[in-house]
């Protein structure tokens, strides 16, 4: 077929990959489950089907207004990102805070931005779940 070695295995590749899938789909349909042969490398020819792509438009019959029952939320523009504390754009380089806010660089720590976030407890448990208390059975006197 006048091929490279690097191509031949590919092809050869493609065409064991080809034939289990073909054989996986025949048992599905089936419903039995098929017995796989060994595929002896040869020259084969993989039949490729042509398919056309055609869109469809669909216009609305309603456009005067939704239909009931349905509520229909527009999507609001999403603004530039922004420091809760000083309304500075920040961008990609905005720092998001365990308290759920962006800020920026002057108002990323916690003491500067008044931070709700309980630092301390989060703390403990973290240390909790990962140093669980271990106890041995005591032993009985003799």
């Amino acid at each position: 077929m006048n091929m490279c070695s690097k191509c031949h295995k590919e092809m050869i590749t493609k065409q064991e990959q080809a034939k289990l899938a073909a054989s996986s789909i025949d048992s599905i349909v089936n419903g039995n489950d098929a017995v796989k042969q060994p595929f002896v490398a040869g020259n084969a020819a993989v039949a490729v089907a042509q398919v056309d792509v055609q869109t469809v438009s669909v216009q609305p019959a309603d456009v005067a207004g939704p239909s009931e029952g349905v509520a229909v939320i527009p999507k609001g523009k999403e603004g530039p990102n922004r420091c809760s504390t000083c309304r500075k754009r920040v961008g990609l380089t905005g720092f998001n805070c365990r308290c759920g806010n962006l800020y920026c660089s002057l108002h990323r720590y916690s003491n500067k931005h008044d931070c709700k976030f309980d630092y301390r407890t989060a703390a403990r448990d973290a240390i909790a779940k990962a140093n669980p208390v271990v106890k041995a059975e005591k032993l009985g006197k003799i």
